[in-house]
């Protein structure tokens, strides 16, 4: 179903991955796992033909579904059904339904009758040739399954919250009957359940998958390969084994290599002992070079041991001065056409506050964020700016960073009092070095993405944090610098997330529930809420 032959993959001039050949078939489940930056999110657009590789072939067989990081509707006018029976065609035969009952219901003389009911006919043909009211029932399951309420279905995409339109993505993809699936981070915004249904679906799906996943619970429970993209071999490792069966090989692979390489050392260590005694006499001089030659061969075709993979050095702004209550909002109202999707939300954050806002996708924490941080405007109400205020926002779907400037235009946009150099030096600790920081922001990963927005805000000074899922798409040691960072933060923080660890890490002392905008004293009562909001 997809062939790979000898594919190289770049961004920009940076070869990420080169002479990659490997074939997934029917019944493969493909794990696509490594670092944030190796290359999984870009191997999965080549693979789905967005992009085109740098080297080599990619052969589909069959239909091919893929679910993109940054995924967008077509067009934001038309419902979410609609968007999810576009996957076969659907939509079109029901909108020509629709139409022709209309056109009976209209028809004024027996003539524009006949005409009408013959038009009935054809769209009730095609409609019944792409699976009818059966397939109409199946994307309405999928739906469900995936978290999208019956209220939302009949909304406007552009009306929906940003977990809403990932999630009617997902339902698209998953109800487009695709022999092959490319999913990456498909259980960002996901609940718990909607996690779990989705879990299901996977491990029934007949057809190829691939699968980018930082959610190791998932890959355990769905996958039965793993390609592993090891970013500084520019290489993928191929283990034709479960999630945990990897996980033990890798272990055991790197015991192998460290007992290799320390023999190798021990041998060399002995040769380069007796050629230094070797030396000093003219008659074994040159076995002495001879041996000191053969010692460094054998450390040079020994494998060194793995090195520790770089982590970035995450850290948030240490806060300018500010008064007691920088950040308010009073009687809060914001509509998405006929959606009303804030209602009278009143909310006072004090100096040095955590508080989290949870609530069902669709309740208006994402829009509660963009309203504070000044990124749309309310339909009445207002925000409240106080003494010192100094913002800082991090948005789920990176909309702080502009995609057609580079990695490091964007942070000395964030820093204008950086010269170059501390623009780079930031970079590098965030682990963006040499020709990646010149690369355009849009050709980042979900991950890379991430790093960056954050990086940006380190010299913000900010005293008040927005940040609405800010561990999405990162790898375990990246997430893990998060939360030590967002637990160390001794400004104001507003968090919105799925993450149950970055719940925890924040401590909140206050709970904002949407949409009911009810506040209360954090109590580990609510923590069962925060994965299944």
């Amino acid at each position: 179903m997809l062939t790979v032959r000898d594919v190289d993959v770049r961004v920009g001039a940076r070869l990420l991955l080169s002479g990659l050949s490997f074939h997934v078939s029917p019944g493969d489940r493909v794990g696509l796992v490594g670092r944030n930056g190796a290359g999984k999110t870009t191997l999965l657009n080549v693979l789905a033909g967005r992009v085109e590789p740098a080297a080599g072939t990619v052969t589909r067989t069959g239909p091919v579904g893929h679910l993109p990081q940054d995924s967008r509707a077509a067009d934001p006018a038309i419902t979410a059904t609609a968007r999810v029976l576009s996957a076969r065609g659907l939509d079109g035969a029901v909108r020509a339904l629709r139409q022709a009952e209309a056109a009976i219901a209209e028809a004024s003389d027996s003539a524009a009758l006949r005409r009408a009911m013959a038009a009935y006919s054809r769209a009730e043909a095609e409609f019944q040739s792409r699976g009818g009211y059966a397939a109409e029932a199946e994307a309405a399951r999928i739906a469900a399954g995936v978290g999208l309420p019956t209220r939302v279905l009949d909304q406007p995409v552009g009306a929906l919250s940003g977990g809403q339109r990932r999630r009617v993505e997902l339902a698209r993809i998953l109800f487009g009957g695709h022999g092959m699936l490319l999913l990456d981070e498909p259980t960002n915004h996901l609940d718990a359940e909607s996690v779990r249904w989705l879990r299901d679906f996977l491990a029934q799906h007949r057809g190829g998958l691939v699968l980018i996943s930082h959610d190791t619970a998932l890959l355990a429970d769905t996958v039965n390969r793993v390609f592993h993209l090891d970013a500084r071999r520019g290489a993928v490792d191929v283990h034709n084994t479960g999630w945990h069966a990897h996980l033990a090989q890798r272990e055991a692979e790197e015991r192998r290599r460290a007992r290799e390489r320390a023999n190798a050392e021990r041998k060399a260590a002995a040769l380069h002992a007796q050629a230094d005694r070797m030396r000093s006499h003219v008659a074994t001089a040159v076995a002495a070079k001879n041996m000191a030659r053969r010692a460094d061969r054998l450390l040079a075709e020994s494998q060194p041991r793995r090195r520790a993979e770089k982590v970035a050095r995450i850290r948030l702004p240490e806060p300018a001065p500010c008064g007691r209550i920088p950040l308010g909002a009073v009687s809060l109202v914001k509509d998405y056409g006929e959606h009303r999707v804030l209602s009278g939300v009143d909310l006072a954050v004090d100096r040095g506050e955590r508080l989290v806002v949870l609530g069902p996708n669709g309740a208006g924490k994402t829009t509660l964020l963009r309203l504070l941080a000044g990124r749309e405007t309310p339909d009445s109400g207002r925000v409240v700016r106080g003494h010192g205020l100094r913002l800082g926002y991090f948005g789920q779907e990176h909309d702080t960073l502009d995609g057609t400037r580079s990695v490091r235009e964007n942070l000395a946009s964030a820093a204008p009092h950086l010269t170059d150099g501390e623009v780079r030096g930031v970079l590098g600790s965030f682990l963006f070095s040499g020709d990646e920081a010149d690369e355009p922001a849009e050709v980042l990963s979900g991950g890379e993405k991430t790093r960056l927005a954050l990086a940006c805000l380190v010299h913000s000074g900010a005293n008040v944090l927005l940040l609405d899922e800010p561990t999405n798409n990162l790898d375990p040691a990246s997430r893990a610098e998060v939360l030590s960072a967002v637990g160390s933060y001794p400004g104001a923080i507003v968090l919105v997330s799925h993450d149950v660890g970055a719940v925890d890490a924040l401590r909140p002392q206050r709970v904002l529930l949407l949409p009911d905008a009810d506040e209360d004293l954090w109590d580990e009562g609510y923590r069962e809420l925060v994965a299944l909001t």
